[in-house]
């Protein structure tokens, strides 16, 4: 199987990986100089390295490395008592980069109005690929979004269980008014994007967790939502409120530790609660 082939398919679909290549060599190895493994998130690999238990310890370390997102460089002594009782007789020493490989994260933008252009254009530089929604051909147009990977003009009930939405998704809502807002809220809350995020006051927000309360959302899934979206940076224009919700997004892409505020737009807890990235 080709492991590069293979890259394409898994973040095309949406999946994580990890890729292990040699990096360092000297002496007899197991394996090759540039030889490349492909660990999968349930734990079955494309290509090798060489085999034996080298290669189990990259599939473990691999495991961490889809966990946290961060690259590693592993070294091994192919000469020591370990490596011989696994009946290896390389001799040789080998570098191995690890480094994840996941898909490119997705922003949905909810809404084709003035601030949703500034995030599309901020969220693409940022290396987000962008997708527009919006009922109205006049707003959701290739004119206004040239940068947008993909535009859909259509009710947001009728195109949302379509768009392919994942864990690598982050859904922003600024429609043109509250009631949408809420509708687009209602499908977006307990699905399993990354990040959920609404532009609105803190009364807004107050209103519709009240009323999706009664309706019966779990409150576990009103906890996650980040609303107002964006860090407090003072934003006041629309390009202002973009860098701020971008930031944002970046945060919890990251894991970085802005990224953590998980704001409960539950009535009966209220106001921010810290906790792990959404």
């Amino acid at each position: 199987m080709d492991v590069y082939s293979e890259i394409v398919r898994l973040r095309r679909e949406g999946h994580r990986s990890a890729l292990a290549t040699i990096v360092a060599s000297s002496g007899s190895i197991p394996g090759y100089l540039g030889a490349k493994l492909l660990v999968r998130e349930d734990g079955s690999i494309a290509g090798t390295i060489g085999g034996g238990c080298i290669e189990a310890q990259v599939i473990t370390a691999a495991r961490e490395v889809l966990e946290t997102g961060r690259a590693r460089r592993l070294t091994f002594d192919l000469s020591g008592p370990q490596i011989e009782e696994s009946g290896l007789i390389c001799g040789g020493e080998m570098e191995v980069f690890l480094e994840p490989v996941f898909p490119q994260p997705e922003a949905f933008i909810f809404g084709a109005g003035h601030i949703s252009r500034s995030l599309s254009k901020i969220a693409s530089l940022a290396g987000f690929e962008t997708v527009i929604v919006d009922d109205r051909e006049s707003f959701a147009s290739r004119e206004r979004f040239p940068e947008a990977a993909r535009i859909h003009t259509a009710p947001y009930e009728e195109i949302f269980p379509k768009l392919g939405i994942n864990a690598f998704s982050y859904l922003l809502i600024a429609t043109r008014g509250h009631k949408d807002d809420l509708r687009v809220l209602r499908l977006a809350a307990a699905g399993p994007a990354r990040y959920v995020a609404m532009i609105g006051s803190r009364r807004k927000v107050a209103e519709m967790a009240s009323l999706l309360e009664k309706e019966g959302l779990p409150a576990a899934a009103l906890d996650r939502i980040y609303a107002p979206m964006g860090l407090d940076i003072g934003a006041v224009t629309p390009e202002e409120i973009a860098v701020s919700v971008v930031a944002e997004m970046i945060a919890v892409r990251r894991n970085a530790a802005s990224g953590w505020r998980a704001l409960s737009m539950s009535v009966s807890k209220g106001g921010r609660q810290s906790g792990p990235p959404g």
